[in-house]
């Protein structure tokens, strides 16, 4: 019997129609002040959570990042530490932790993404984050790495799980409007209802604009809402829709002069374009008792994908799946176990590119893909400030691609590509708390990625892959001190079969292959410092030291994209009434741009500056300026072989903008 039988198996005789979601805000919060309180909050419970795992974690509130236009994870996430997040244009970003995905410069690989605990990512494990849309969210939970066990994850990178409120946590009506540069137009409005043992919350949410280079336009239309009922004091359900209408144009990459002296350029060629359309629902039910509570679950992810680039992606996919997750504690002892089973189909179509319409078919193939798991971890305290972790996760994942037609190939084909992996990856850790409020930790885990279509299926057709494994040390401390809040990690992971692209000859048309050995290792900070009771001095630090590991073309050489050094820092000055805080980020020392590390881009620091005030009781005027001094400089890269300046393989930093838009709360 394959892992996905068994943990859909285990899934289903948890309860008939589960979700392990985590549980949705308590309070919601805007502005840095609590704007309405109706019990404990989710985002306290989160936090509990992550204190008690031995390794990177970070919870992100609302209010971290309530006086930003969010329009992306990299708004909300720019000061949690170890998280890489760089804008290209619009929601279009670069996200990766201790260097996942790298070779990867669109959609996104190394990271499992979840809303309320459910993933966005399809059964692949590739994903689209554009649909995680933090202006909807209570909290962000973050667990770098291994760390990310509880939510089924075994990446390199780990697992952001986006949280939103209930009808109990934010009753009433909040509406928010943000306007400014670029033509950027913004809306969002909720409404939250709770009546008896029911409740219900819903939020629209509207984004136009221009974008800040040409051809960067873009539109979305998104719902997201969520109902439940308390059947009894100890069994509860609550069911989610989130429906999303997203179109980005395309820009593309620049040459380095061009960054530097024109970084508005657009590229018009093919009307290059991302347009999603996805519906997600999907069903938790909680039943808790004495020692512990199951959470399971049950969810369906419908999405269509319209992408003009260098060919016509035209893609519509299905993805289903089955989940849960039971936690119990007995004195000393707790104890975690999970188990998900996710099923995906995609008919997977390419076309000629016609100034961004479809021309002659070059490609058609039916992509069926499922990954499942199953986790447990016990966590035993021999004596109150130690705790000891134990724990495992077994994935199998399998690809299969009945590929109809392929140009490159001579037209109509029959083929069948397949590949079946499967995985243990153990993990140890210690946690100490040698004072009050104070904690060491270190952990020793493996981490296993399986390659998706992205990877496999190339332009020649199915390229059977190797996974990506890894062992990663961790070690560090958090806590908080007199003024001072701190959370420091180091890691070193060591690599094979990392998924890189490689120059292997003009013969071989796929572009990913399996490295040999590389090491991913640095240092993840943040530290915070209480200097007045009306100034906060926030920063993070990220060192990032990922090479090649004596590999036959590339020596000892670093890896591309992700800078050694990046440091950002914000100084919020004032009170909940009226402040301000200027910001700050650095990169010292500009990224290789290449595996042959034959070109390096220049150094930058960006400044920026956000505002709040409050004009009455509920109602808050806020202002987020951005890159004021007007830099000019790479933000991005799309890693190559071998770099030139003339290579067309770097994005600006965002330019010169200003936002502003007021917060009201019935």
């Amino acid at each position: 019997m394959t892992i996905s039988r068994i943990a859909l198996a285990a899934a289903l005789a948890a309860v008939a129609l589960p979700a392990h979601a985590e549980t949705a805000a308590e309070t919601a919060r805007d502005g840095g002040r609590t704007i309405i309180v109706t019990g404990a909050r989710a985002a306290d419970e989160a936090e509990e959570r992550a204190a008690a795992t031995p390794g990177g974690t970070d919870v992100v509130t609302h209010e971290d990042y309530a006086d930003k236009s969010p329009v992306s994870l990299r708004d909300a996430l720019a000061f949690s530490p170890g998280v890489y997040l760089q804008p290209r244009y619009g929601q279009e970003v670069r996200i990766s932790i201790r260097g996942s995905g790298l070779s990867r410069g669109y959609h996104m690989r190394g990271i499992t993404l979840l809303q309320d605990g459910v993933p966005i990512n399809l059964a692949d494990d590739n994903g689209d984050f554009q649909e995680l849309d933090p202006i909807f969210f209570d909290h962000l939970e973050v667990y770098r790495g291994a760390n990310a066990l509880r939510f089924g994850s075994g990446t390199l990178g780990g697992a952001i799980n986006g949280v939103t409120p209930t009808g109990r946590t934010a009753s009433g009506i909040y509406l928010r409007a943000d306007a400014g540069s670029f033509d950027t137009v913004r809306g969002l409005a909720s409404a939250g209802v709770a009546a008896g043992p029911g409740d219900a919350w819903g939020a629209v949410a509207f984004d136009r604009s221009d974008g800040d280079r040409d051809h960067a336009a873009r539109r979305s239309f998104r719902f997201h809402g969520n109902a439940g009922i308390a059947l009894s004091d100890r069994v509860e359900t609550r069911f989610y829709a989130s429906a999303n209408t997203i179109n980005q144009d395309l820009p593309g990459a620049l040459d380095l002069e061009t960054v530097r002296a024109a970084p508005k350029t657009g590229n018009f060629a093919g009307d290059m374009a991302r347009d999603i359309d996805s519906l997600r629902l999907q069903n938790r039910t909680s039943f808790r008792f004495d020692r512990g509570q199951i959470d399971a679950g049950v969810f369906v992810n419908a999405k269509a994908l319209y992408h003009p680039i260098f060919q016509v992606v035209d893609q519509e996919s299905l993805d289903r799946g089955v989940y849960a997750r039971f936690n119990y504690a007995d004195g000393p002892f707790e104890l975690t176990m999970g188990g998900e089973a996710r099923f995906g189909d995609t008919r997977s179509k390419r076309f000629v590119n016609i100034e961004g319409e479809r021309g002659d078919l070059t490609f058609d193939a039916d992509q069926d893909a499922h990954s499942a798991s199953l986790y447990g971890e016990v966590r035993f305290r021999p004596v109150a400030p130690l705790q000891l972790i134990a724990g495992g996760i077994y994935a199998d994942g399998h690809r299969e691609q009945h590929l109809r037609y392929n140009s490159f190939m001579g037209g109509a084909v029959d083929v069948t590509g397949r590949a079946d992996y499967h995985a243990f990856s153990p993990r140890f850790g210690v946690l100490f708390e040698p004072a009050a409020g104070i904690q060491v930790f270190a952990n020793y885990s493996r981490s296993v990625e399986f390659p998706g279509f992205i990877e496999l299926a190339q332009i020649a057709g199915f390229v059977d892959l190797d996974p990506q494994r890894a062992w990663t040390l961790e070690a560090g401390t958090r806590g908080r001190s007199g003024i001072a809040e701190w959370d420091i990690a180091a890691y070193r992971a060591d690599l094979k079969g990392e998924l890189l692209q490689f120059d292997v000859g003009p013969d071989i048309p796929a572009a990913t292959f399996n490295a040999g050995e590389t090491r991913h290792q640095g240092i993840e900070a943040a530290l915070s410092l209480d200097l007045a009771s009306w100034a906060r001095l926030r920063q993070i630090y990220q060192y990032s030291d990922f090479r090649f590991i004596a590999d036959a073309q590339y020596g000892d050489n670093r890896l591309p994209v992700v800078p050694e050094h990046l440091y950002r820092a914000e100084l919020r000055l004032g009170t909940d009434a009226l402040h301000l805080a200027p910001s700050v980020e650095w990169v010292p020392r500009g990224a290789w741009a290449d595996y042959a590390n034959s070109l390096r881009v220049a150094s930058y620091a960006l400044v920026g500056l956000t505002a709040g005030a409050t004009v009455t009781e509920g109602i808050d005027l806020f202002l987020d300026a951005r890159n004021l001094l007007g830099e000019t400089a790479v933000g991005d890269i799309s890693a190559a072989i071998t770099a030139t300046p003339e290579s067309a393989i770097f994005y600006p930093v965002e330019r010169r903008a200003v936002f502003g838009g007021v917060r009201a709360r019935f």
